[in-house]
């Protein structure tokens, strides 16, 4: 377990947390209603490549408890959206240690400044990921929320593995199955990729499931949410990365994933359980978090894919194609 104190005065600014994988959905802007908390209590990652200060380390709000707020840096609609620098301050000194970010659309977070604040590891105990004890590590996320909208969550996890698929498939068709891949990825890959016979197709593969026999599958591999490793897909099939808490929903089933219907329950028929949840619109994966994690990938070099990318970036979620 490690802590953060101030880099001027020393003082301990946060609680003891263990660091873990940088979330998918960290920076993540969805719609404008209020977000949960991004990181569990007891828990901190670390971005290697913020839009901000490289390093800085985002927590909990409530795990920072020798800091407090500066109301006067507290821009935004029905919170902070950290737009103007950091807005707590070392409860000892007064130095500015962090951004607490908590407006509409944003994901509740506080950012740690790496210039105001140093990290003091406690004893090592960082484990190897343990695959066999996956679903212990991470809860599966439902793909809908109770008030009928698509959990952002599962828009950046498929935003951000569809990123992988598109890269792997050197720019030739790919093949979606029915099912919950083609719910959550068929028309975005059927939108980026060209039409044509495929000459691979995506799968889900991971800790439990059958090797896929193919060796052109595309598979779909979970994350540790611990360690942040890539699941090492056998026998030489390629993996693109997908969020462990989506892809654990997805190993377990169902068959399909709920998707917009109309209609009344025909007359006659009654039932005694609450219906499926529906979402209210189709699925689509988020922009900017495919964007971000395209830009990143090796295989960015390629020219074809700088010109998607480019192409799909200037168009904006007004005109995006999924």
């Amino acid at each position: 377990m490690d802590v953060f104190v101030c880099a001027g005065c020393e003082a301990v600014l946060s609680a003891s947390v263990a660091r873990v994988a940088l979330p998918v959905h960290a920076r993540q802007r969805w719609g404008h209603s209020l977000m949960p908390v991004l990181m569990e209590s007891g828990t901190y990652a670390v971005d290697p490549e913020p839009g901000g200060p490289p390093g800085a380390a985002v927590l909990a709000p409530g795990d920072l408890p020798g800091t407090v707020l500066l109301p006067e840096r507290c821009d935004g609609c029905c919170g902070s959206a950290g737009g103007d620098g950091p807005n707590l301050a070392c409860l000892r000194c007064g130095l500015p240690v962090a951004t607490r970010v908590d407006d509409c659309g944003y994901w509740q977070e506080v950012w740690c400044d790496p210039g105001a604040t140093r990290l003091v590891p406690g004893e090592a105990d960082e484990l190897p990921a343990c695959w066999s004890r996956l679903a212990e590590e991470c809860a599966p996320v439902e793909p809908v929320a109770p008030e009928g909208r698509w959990d952002p969550r599962w828009g950046a996890a498929v935003g951000a593995a569809l990123a992988g698929v598109v890269a792997l498939s050197g720019g030739r068709p790919v093949a979606v199955p029915p099912g919950p891949l083609a719910v959550t990825l068929g028309r975005a890959v059927g939108a980026l990729l060209p039409p044509g016979p495929p000459g691979r197709t995506v799968v889900l593969a991971g800790p439990g499931l059958p090797v896929p026999e193919d060796p052109r599958a595309l598979a779909l591999v979970p994350v540790h949410p611990r360690t942040g490793e890539v699941w090492p897909c056998p026998g030489g099939v390629d993996g693109a990365p997908l969020d462990a808490a989506v892809w654990l929903h997805l190993a377990r089933g169902p068959d399909e994933l709920p998707h917009p219907a109309a209609g009344r329950v025909p007359a006659g028929v009654h039932r005694d359980e609450p219906p499926a949840l529906r979402p209210l619109t189709l699925f689509r994966a988020d922009l900017d978090v495919f964007l971000r994690t395209l830009s990143r990938l090796p295989a960015f070099r390629e020219p074809w894919l700088r010109r998607l990318h480019e192409e799909v970036r200037g168009r904006g979620y007004a005109g995006a194609p999924f």
